[in-house]
């Protein structure tokens, strides 16, 4: 791997001789390749017992497991049932070390492609509000896919400058990631191509984002909220210079260690690095409180991590507007009403009283959810389906968000079984059992896939086409 010169004089300088050469190294081994467990939908338990997979722990994630490169998860039913995310590694750390209460408000302001937001989804459990956020309209269509196929449900993904959502919700949040734009020194070995981005743009391009977005983010934070900043790249100027002028800009912010309390010396055993003030024009000693991952320490890629609380007495200013747009019963399709008495849902997740019906599709909002006239959404709460003439038409995200023992009419099928795939090749399937008329939930080892309409001896797949196996 041919490195950019100023990069490897930089590196040198960071690291010392001795062990830029042990980084220099470790690029000519293959990055390695895990996924992480979803635990919105199942245990690590769980997983262990029906994994088809050769895998070993990530040791500082606990639902986060490497992977044999002979298996192909990609391609997997399980993959497409939203049961784990292929993730780098060390990407894991960000959304892990954000500590996330039941009920909390969480932003992920730089969301694309949803790493982080399905794990902040997953660790919410179905409660509070997350906001996933992608200025590319584009990227964030990919986002909306990926926190739908985890069944995430209390969403609303929107497509917005970091300064129009500072407009719109003033201290609103408990929780704010801001996995932010970098120069990508820490992915050089799992993408190459980033070097000559790296060596178009350099560091203080990015440094200058970074600058823009941070105060931005924590004018959205809550007095006593927590703030974590990430990059993955080495460079000081993105990191701890980074760190050291956000704290002179926002006074109200403090670090905190990055590293739960007590455990210092274990994540030191797995390689982490605590921030080095002494790799800074004007040491500050308490970027200490930081973290950075080098792959020459651990079995991932390189990247940083930050964590600030806002301080208990900053002025509180914060004012959101609620949404008001919730449909009258008689509103709501006579089948929908019918369905819904049915589900047994756990932990009144869908209130009849905050469905929404837009242009024919049926949206079940969280409580929390804010009022978002003006803004570019992509998805506001839980997309339950279409009301047709009468008719409700459920929709892949509904399928995906429930769990088998909650729908009335399920179809489950084995892993193994090859109609699974040929369901989830949008193909028509022979249904020989005995099954009701109308839609039903496919499963596969009883995860939902999606839904079909079975009618007299017919069946019609109706798993979305944008989604299929290929």
């Amino acid at each position: 791997m041919q490195l950019p010169q100023k990069f490897v004089e930089r590196m040198k300088q960071m690291l010392g001789e001795e062990e830029y050469r042990a980084y220099e190294a470790c690029l000519e081994k293959r990055a390695r390749s895990a996924l992480r467990v979803n635990t919105g939908k199942l245990s690590v338990e769980d997983w262990k017992k029906i994994s088809p997979f050769t895998m070993r722990q990530v040791p500082w994630i606990s639902n986060g497991f490497y992977y044999d490169d002979t298996d192909a998860p990609s391609k997997h039913p399980y993959y497409y049932a939203g049961l784990y995310y292929l993730q780098e590694p060390s990407a894991m750390t960000p959304a892990n070390l954000l500590p996330i209460a039941p009920g909390d408000r969480v932003l992920d302001i730089c969301a694309a492609p949803g790493g982080k937001s399905t794990e902040l989804a997953a660790k919410l459990q179905g409660t509070g509000l997350l906001v996933a956020n992608d200025i590319s309209a584009t990227r964030a269509k990919a986002l909306l896919k990926n926190l739908e196929v985890f069944g995430a449900t209390n969403i609303l993904v929107v497509s917005e400058e970091p300064s129009k959502l500072a407009e719109r919700f003033p201290g609103y949040f408990d929780k704010i990631l801001v996995d932010a734009p970098c120069s990508g020194e820490g992915m050089f070995r799992k993408q190459p191509v980033i070097m000559k981005n790296w060596e178009q743009y350099g560091t203080e391009y990015y440094n200058n984002l970074q600058k823009s977005i941070l105060p931005q983010a924590v004018s959205m934070l809550r007095p006593g909220g927590m703030l974590l900043y990430s990059t993955c790249t080495f460079s000081a100027l993105e990191d701890e210079e980074t760190i050291s002028y956000l704290l002179n800009r926002c006074p109200e912010m403090e670090l905190v260690s990055a590293i739960p309390e007590g455990a210092s010396d274990r994540y030191a055993e797995y390689g982490f690095m605590t921030g080095r003030p002494d790799w800074m024009e004007e040491p500050l000693p308490e970027v200490g409180k930081c973290v950075r991952l080098f792959p020459h320490r651990l079995e991932g890629e390189g990247h940083f991590v930050a964590l600030f609380r806002k301080k208990e007495d900053a002025s509180d200013t914060g004012h959101t507007e609620s949404f008001r747009g919730y449909c009258k019963r008689s509103e709501i399709p006579e089948e929908l009403r019918d369905l819904l008495s049915q589900i047994k849902f756990l932990n009144g997740r869908v209130d009849e009283n905050r469905i929404v019906i837009r242009d024919e599709r049926v949206y079940a909002m969280p409580k929390d959810m804010p009022a978002t006239n003006g803004m570019r959404v992509l998805r506001s709460g839980w997309y339950l389906g279409d009301a047709k003439k009468g008719r409700f038409e459920p929709s892949q995200a509904f399928a995906m968000g429930l769990a088998s023992s909650e729908y009335p009419a399920v179809y489950n099928m084995s892993a193994e079984d090859p109609r699974t795939v040929r369901y989830l090749k949008c193909e028509t399937l022979e249904v020989t059992e005995d099954m009701p008329e109308g839609n039903v939930l496919i499963c596969v080892d009883s995860y939902p896939l999606g839904f079909a309409r079975i009618k007299k001896d017919s069946f019609k797949n109706r798993y979305l086409s944008g989604w299929r196996m290929l």
